[in-house]
């Protein structure tokens, strides 16, 4: 028997989702960023400072995006400056990406900003649990592809 829409956890989760969103999205309005693009921005600046330069694969992986949404984004980002893509000496089919001295700059600022959005939407005085829930969530089960 199908659940009505206020005993579906995934109706809430949805709904709560697009508010969070939403609340992201203008928070990054002022920034001229969208949220995928803070993402890679975000995730390239942190594999800069981690692991080198990754190529764009390896930045999918981290971000969880499909790698080919992921081109299309990052060429954005470097049309804006925000980051450079130079040919992988070692394959050159991949990209290997470095956020330039403005991205340098934008990404820790943009990090704060989506943090307090963060601060500001989720329940502090249960963050533990908040966060363990949305970790569970996020590395649940796999599903298969048929």
């Amino acid at each position: 028997m199908a659940l009505a829409p206020g005993d579906s956890p995934g109706f809430f989760l949805w709904h709560a989702t697009l508010r969070w969103q939403r609340a992201v999205t203008a928070a990054l309005d002022p920034l001229d960023l969208t949220h995928v693009q803070f993402v890679l921005l975000a995730c390239t600046w942190w594999l800069n400072t981690h692991e080198g330069q990754p190529n764009e694969l390896r930045l999918a992986q981290q971000a969880e995006i499909d790698v080919k949404m992921t081109s299309p984004v990052l060429r954005t980002l470097e049309l804006k400056g925000l980051i450079e893509r130079t040919t992988d000496p070692q394959d050159t089919r991949a990209k290997r990406l470095t956020v330039s001295e403005q991205g340098e700059a934008l990404a820790p600022r943009a990090i704060a900003v989506v943090e307090a959005v963060d601060r500001a939407f989720f329940p502090t005085e249960r963050k533990r649990e908040t966060l363990q829930l949305l970790r569970s969530l996020s590395q649940g089960p796999q599903h298969s592809s048929p």
